[in-house]
């Protein structure tokens, strides 16, 4: 399968679209812990829609040429949270499930660490590709096959600051 390509107001439509599929399907969750740095900004609106505190779990799985090498999965020492204890119904998000090893990674991890407060997980994530293990609770896009997700954001992984600068210098000078 080629590649596949989101635009900013693809990804805040699934965002959206997601939020609509958790609510329609009646569970009510009191915590969301987010997967930084993809589910981060889902799990932002998420918990601006639902009033429910966000916390966030800081994870790293991908680096070499144009990050695009996943290797292993590396999780922050504890949550980052404004709440005295995490909630006891949690719903993790993240953007997209690949192999499925970050979000079983992640779930244990949570189980481990803050198992004693959870009495009900599920997960949520905007895309899901079909070499997937693990099946999250809630998707938007079922992807057959393995494509390359493009994100709207990630020409800021492969620009330097320098190159930002002069971009910038650039338009402001086409502006004039």
């Amino acid at each position: 399968m080629s590649d596949y390509y989101v635009t900013w107001d693809d990804y805040h439509r699934d965002i959206e679209r997601l939020a609509i599929q958790i609510h329609e399907s009646g569970w009510e969750f009191n915590q969301i812990v987010c997967l930084a740095k993809g589910g981060l900004r889902i799990g932002d609106i998420l918990c601006r829609l639902y009033d429910v505190p966000l916390a966030i779990l800081s994870t790293a799985s991908y680096g070499g040429q144009d990050n695009r090498m996943r290797g292993a999965i590396t999780f922050s020492k504890d949550l980052s949270m404004t709440t005295p204890n995490l909630g006891s119904r949690v719903l993790l998000v993240d953007d997209l499930v690949d192999s499925g090893q970050s979000l079983r990674r992640a779930i244990a991890w949570l189980q481990h660490k803050y198992g004693f407060y959870i009495d009900e997980l599920r997960t949520a994530v905007l895309w899901q590709k079909a070499c997937s293990e693990v099946k999250p609770d809630y998707h938007v896009v079922y992807l057959d096959g393995n494509p390359w997700i493009h994100q709207p954001f990630e020409k800021y992984e492969l620009m330097s600051l320098p190159e930002l600068v002069a971009r910038q210098q650039e338009q402001a000078g086409a502006a004039v």
